[in-house]
């Protein structure tokens, strides 16, 4: 039996990946392993012995694991401390571009950061051209709002990448940008289907670059476009297995076509992933999406297991919000997609875990339940 879908927070779960905050605190990490995170190729001016872990810290970018790129670029750095691509890397770690806007800390840790690229040079134009892009986003944010300073960023990216035609890093983040800017009120999806124009052709090039799979899904993720996204959604996480939301961001799209199983094995590999790497944001939601995909096939024994013995979230980690999300909406989900509304009336709030304010929405499931 399939089960109606719980209308309120299914909505909302399609889109809840961008609702994620800043990283308050970098954590030690080993580097990647670059086969387990895609192929990337950025060639950089720095030091002939740094070029390949360079490129590993972009496919952690790419796959949205940012502080594990924060830290990869950082250890560049100290190899090559005249690696301004180096700084560069470390800027973008703290910009998450289509979560929420960083908050004070990581927009004067960014900024910090393009001072040091700019500092320690670059060797080609370039080069230097990538640093003053993301140095359009992090100026003056004491005057300016930040999606003023965002357009700034995918305007300057856009120049970048017409400057550079053969350069597809530059056209990948030009795309990456236009998704961060793209209006939330805009039901034709211009700027989703202009980066979808882009990365599809370069995906035929590349198809193991997980940058281009990851922004293919995001720019897909919407119900009427959603279909244009399946290939690449069942190639991304074979692409970045080492990388637990590369694991998970399939299922966006499966949820979005209804594609259960697929959605349950796509979850179940990057819960123990993110498990695994001790990253209770990541894991949580996955399993909010494992939960509602176990819904579907009224599998209810299998979505309580799921919904038991939640990790611990932590404030620095960079899918804190997701955690405190699926804390409110996985209680909801089980309930009233089971129709118990019995067990929907007599949900509490869990004290100690909500910190209201700018998370306030958080928990408004468990108040709609």
């Amino acid at each position: 039996m399939k089960r109606l879908p719980f209308t309120s927070v299914v909505l909302i779960v399609g889109v809840c990946a961008a609702f994620v905050p800043p990283a308050f605190a970098q954590h030690e990490h080993p580097a990647g392993d670059p086969t387990k995170l895609g192929k990337v190729s950025f060639p950089v001016s720095c030091d002939a012995s740094v070029q390949a872990q360079f490129a590993s810290a972009v496919a952690m970018l790419h796959s949205f694991w940012y502080e594990k790129a924060s830290d990869t670029f950082a250890a560049i750095s100290e190899k090559d401390s005249t690696c301004g691509m180096a700084y560069w890397g470390i800027a973008m770690s703290y910009w998450h571009q289509i979560w929420p806007a960083p908050g004070p800390a990581d927009l004067k840790a960014g900024f910090a950061a393009v001072e040091k690229a700019r500092s320690a040079g670059a060797k080609t134009q370039r080069e230097l051209d990538y640093i003053a892009a993301i140095g359009t986003f992090y100026r003056d944010s004491d005057k300016l709002d930040h999606r003023t300073r965002a357009l700034a960023y995918e305007k300057a990216m856009e120049q970048l990448q017409a400057h550079y035609p053969d350069d597809h890093e530059a056209a990948i983040l030009y795309a990456l940008a236009l998704l961060a800017t793209a209006p939330p009120t805009d039901k034709t999806y211009v700027n989703q289907k202009k980066a979808g124009a882009i990365l599809e052709p370069l995906f035929a090039e590349q198809p193991e670059h997980p940058g281009i799979a990851h922004y293919i899904i995001h720019a897909h993720d919407y119900p009427p476009l959603a279909p244009s996204a399946l290939d690449a959604a069942r190639r991304y996480a074979k692409i970045a297995p080492d990388s637990p939301h590369a694991l998970h961001m399939p299922s966006h799209i499966f949820t979005r076509l209804g594609l259960w199983q697929e959605s349950i094995d796509s979850n179940l590999v990057s819960a123990a992933s993110a498990q695994k790497n001790n990253a209770p944001g990541n894991e949580l939601h996955a399993k909010d999406y494992l939960i509602y995909a176990y819904l579907q096939g009224a599998q209810d024994h299998e979505a309580k297991k799921a919904l038991e013995a939640p990790p611990q979230g932590r404030a620095d980690d960079p899918q804190y919000m997701n955690w405190l999300y699926a804390m409110g909406t996985s209680p909801a989900r089980y309930a009233v997609e089971r129709h118990s509304w019995t067990e929907a009336a007599a949900l509490t709030i869990p004290p100690n875990t909500f910190p209201g304010g700018r998370a306030a929405w958080t928990e408004a499931n468990l108040h709609f339940a």
